[in-house]
């Protein structure tokens, strides 16, 4: 059931993963299991956009404001920063650091917000997930974005607990890392400009490898 193939609009696809990421914060509660979470609030994400979306395409900066407020109580993007920085956050400054955790916050909103009402889409659907997680306080949530062509996108969110709540640290899109991604580049960002932090966070753009993402990864990269 599982589609491998990935269409060239590559940056309306990942707008919807924000999209999810966005519904979840209207109602996240500690008490509610992971797959609940989103399950549930994939319905109130498609009732919140419903007849609003030619709205939102011609006021991208209301929809920018409102993805940006929503993120900040779902995903931990302290966690994904420092991630993305890999083994150069070590050494980058306090204010390095948080300024490119507001880099890449900033950047993935802009690049992708408008996405979020472009993307033609016919289901979103949160599979059963009954094997048992490894750690208490991680989680992974399946997911399909089943496109109005017929195109099903695999979807695999991380999460894992802060300060008791449940936030996303990481997505998997047709077998594709996107953390690992941003990774990569963020590395390569460092090789070129000559380990010059602030120069890579001055420069810093998402970017999601098309080509990789059109032909789709492995599921346990």
């Amino acid at each position: 059931m599982t589609s491998r193939q990935f269409t060239p609009r590559r940056s309306s696809l990942c707008a919807l993963l924000l999209s999810v990421l966005w519904c979840v914060a209207f109602t996240a509660q500690a008490q509610q299991a992971p797959q609940q979470l989103i399950e549930d609030n994939v319905a109130a994400l498609m009732q919140k956009l419903d007849g609003r979306k030619d709205y939102y395409a011609e006021h991208e900066s209301e929809l920018e404001s409102l993805v940006d407020d929503s993120l900040d109580d779902v995903a931990d993007f302290r966690y994904i920063g420092a991630s993305v920085m890999g083994r150069y956050f070590s050494n980058a400054s306090p204010e390095q650091r948080s300024r490119f955790v507001d880099t890449f916050r900033k950047t993935l909103i802009e690049t992708y917000a408008k996405g979020l009402v472009t993307f033609d889409y016919r289901d979103i659907r949160v599979l059963d997930n009954d094997s048992e997680q490894r750690y208490e306080d991680q989680a992974s949530v399946d997911m399909e974005v089943v496109s109005t062509n017929g195109d099903v996108y695999p979807v695999v969110y991380t999460l894992h607990q802060r300060d008791g709540e449940w936030r996303v640290i990481n997505v998997i899109v047709n077998g594709i890392n996107l953390g690992l991604t941003f990774r990569n580049q963020f590395d390569q960002a460092m090789r070129d400009n000559n380990r010059d932090i602030d120069a890579v966070i001055d420069g810093w753009a998402p970017d999601v490898a098309t080509d990789e993402l059109e032909a789709g990864g492995d599921d346990d990269q």
